[in-house]
């Protein structure tokens, strides 16, 4: 499919691994030009060089915190000046906790809102002005299921996906006659390196036998019969970042396998 994307330039913070690096491959055999940022610079440097190496697609890596307003300005000019004016905008940068709300600490709180809401936020507002100037834009924020329905241990990050998407809406109303789009991508659970470091240690504390009950509980919830892969989601955003979807704006789009229905 022929997404309209050829040649535009696209940020995608936290593109260094995971669903951000699949979303990054996707996009650039449809021939955008791309700048993957990550907290971890070496990791995004290293992405980006792989991806540039198999894809022939042009790909910068980017070091970026992204509670920090002052880099992601920084990070922003460094992108267009390697690939001109941005296009498209990804933000799938994100911590995980796996903590009982009584168990957890302000601090945990702090690092989760700073990170998956005043990262976005801090991102889009950089971001956005240029896109409304030139009148095209599609920028797509990674939030969850768990802020839409709640989870247990993950409450704290419920509430900052919740934000996400409050947010995005909100800016999608401003917005709507500049030719810029935002939308929610809600995955379930999905095979990230983010998800995987959680559940080792999950396994470490449970134990096997225990663990592989609670495996067996998770896919139950599934109705594919599976959990998610990174080029799952990828797919999803790319559609809504493509000349296809110019009419889609402020919507949360869940890829889940069935696990919630709202």
């Amino acid at each position: 499919m022929d997404l309209g994307i050829r040649g535009q330039a696209c940020l995608i913070v936290g593109g260094a691994r995971g669903i951000g690096f699949a979303t990054a491959e996707a996009l650039a055999r449809e021939g955008a030009a791309l700048a993957l940022a990550d907290i971890n610079g070496a990791a995004a440097t290293a992405s980006a060089a792989m991806l540039a190496a198999k894809s022939g697609a042009k790909v910068i890596g980017l070091q970026v915190d992204v509670t920090n307003l002052d880099e992601v300005r920084r990070m922003a000019t460094e992108a267009e000046a390697a690939n001109g004016p941005l296009s498209i905008l990804i933000n799938s940068a994100a911590v995980l906790d796996d903590k009982l709300f009584v168990d957890s600490k302000p601090a945990d709180w702090k690092r989760m809102i700073d990170v998956c809401l005043f990262g976005p936020m801090n991102v889009i507002h950089t971001v956005l002005p240029g896109m409304m100037e030139r009148r095209y834009g599609r920028i797509v924020c990674l939030a969850s299921d768990s802020a839409r329905m709640g989870q247990a241990r993950l409450s704290y990050y419920a509430a900052a996906k919740g934000g996400v998407v409050a947010l995005t809406k909100s800016i999608a109303q401003e917005v709507g006659t500049s030719g810029v789009t935002l939308n929610i991508l809600s995955p379930g659970a999905t095979n990230t390196e983010l998800r995987n470091d959680r559940e080792a240690k999950m396994r470490a504390e449970m134990g096997e036998e225990k663990y592989a009950r609670r495996q067996k509980a998770v896919l139950r919830m599934y109705p594919t019969g599976r959990l998610g892969e990174p080029e799952d989601i990828a797919s999803a955003v790319s559609f809504l970042v493509s000349k296809n979807a110019s009419w889609i704006t402020g919507q949360v789009i869940s890829v889940n396998g069935g696990f919630a229905m709202p």
